[in-house]
């Protein structure tokens, strides 16, 4: 049997192609039909070529849907149930999974901490950007939830932008009351800011360049927009808060666009990234002894970088200043089930709703435009939901 899915084709291409239906390959699997996959800021590294994605992958880490097949072994899950996915693939029994870090499971991904769906060199995992998905070690990674459709684009955020965002918060070790500055306005920058307001922070900047994700944050997170554009963002927070800010969350990652460089008619222009930028000025804009959480992505190697150095992954950062400053700093991707059950509750209750991020729902046929549209980072387009 096959299915449709979308499937890289080469930098900046994408098709929906027929690819065989996953099928129950270990006891422990359960195989769902999506209802919900979700195209991330991390897909675009490899569809722009950033990565050693090769032709084939079936890409879509963020998935949700309903249990259609269930592995002799599982205990916990039938058919008919709801779930949502992890973008993590863990075990569940390793150290690093019973200590909670289910984003560096040691046993899912030979030679690697950590394994993804549908992501180069993340493991054998398809993704969900199709009909149909795989999940492995379903008892321990599958979330389960209400029957139904309620909540369906705030749910679907559980498999990564928001317990990303929160990560990002905690990274940094936020406390009610501090202030916060972060860097980035794509889907997991909004959602670092929406954690910081829901976790009490006094005050929250978020910097980036494209007016209506700026519009999003001063809208439903309570934060204050600063545009790089218009001038050096830590002068303007500087400016804004009186003083440096108490912690800061990195939701950009290695390709961020140094300010200093001339604004292109692009809307994204690869000859302005400069992979230390967004760090530097963390390290300028937090005051001495706070903290830094990163959940942006950075690479042990890039094949597109703008220098020798940052091709293997080797960044100019300014560690004196760090290191005078006496300012911590967090790491890594998230590990989604250490937040997604408590998320998940939230959003039950109404105490969070992060579904105002959700800028499209189309089809699946419509990938590759949405894809090509997210990419140029156009006007308007924020997080975009793929309805199989």
């Amino acid at each position: 049997m096959s299915m449709q899915a979308v499937v890289y084709q080469g930098p900046h291409d994408v098709a929906i192609e027929a690819v065989d239906e996953p099928q129950i390959e270990h006891e422990n699997d359960v195989v769902i039909d999506i209802t919900t996959s979700c195209i991330c800021g991390s897909d675009l590294h490899m569809y722009e070529g950033r990565t050693s994605a090769e032709e084939g992958i079936v890409f879509g880490h963020e998935n949700m849907g309903v249990v259609t097949e269930v592995g002799d072994a599982v205990s916990t899950l039938e058919e008919g149930d709801r779930i949502v996915a992890p973008f993590n693939v863990a075990c569940g029994f390793c150290k690093n999974c019973e200590n909670g870090k289910t984003g560096f499971c040691t046993n899912v991904n030979p030679g690697f901490a950590g394994g993804a769906y549908g992501y180069v060199a993340m493991g054998p995992y398809k993704g969900g950007q199709a009909e149909k998905l795989r999940v492995p070690y379903a008892d321990f990674n599958a979330l389960k939830l209400p029957k139904g459709d309620e909540h369906e684009d705030s749910f679907s955020l559980l498999a990564d932008i928001f317990p990303t965002g929160w990560h990002g918060t905690r990274l940094a070790n936020l406390e009610p009351g501090d202030s916060v500055a972060v860097f980035g306005g794509g889907p997991v920058g909004l959602m670092a800011a929406y954690s910081a307001d829901l976790q009490g922070a006094s005050e929250i900047y978020v910097v980036d360049r494209v007016p209506s994700r700026l519009e999003l944050a001063e809208d439903h997170c309570n934060a204050t927009a600063i545009n790089f554009e218009e001038g050096d963002p830590v002068e303007q927070i500087i400016d804004e808060h009186g003083d440096m800010v108490d912690k800061g969350v990195d939701a950009v990652g290695y390709q961020a666009i140094d300010p200093e460089t001339d604004p292109s008619d692009d809307a994204y222009d690869p000859a302005r990234e400069n992979p230390a930028v967004v760090l530097n000025q963390l390290i300028q804009v937090v005051r001495p002894t706070g903290q830094l959480g990163i959940p942006g992505l950075y690479v042990p190697s890039d094949p597109g970088a703008p220098d020798e150095m940052a091709a293997q992954g080797r960044l100019g950062i300014d560690f004196g200043k760090l290191f005078e400053k006496g300012i911590k700093l967090g790491t890594g991707q998230c590990n989604v089930k250490a937040y997604n059950r408590e998320l998940r509750d939230m959003i039950i209750s109404g105490k969070a709703d992060p579904s105002w991020v959700v800028s499209h729902r189309v089809g699946l046929d419509e990938a590759p435009d949405m894809y090509e549209a997210f990419d140029n980072r156009e006007e308007g387009v924020t997080k975009v939901l793929l309805e199989p």
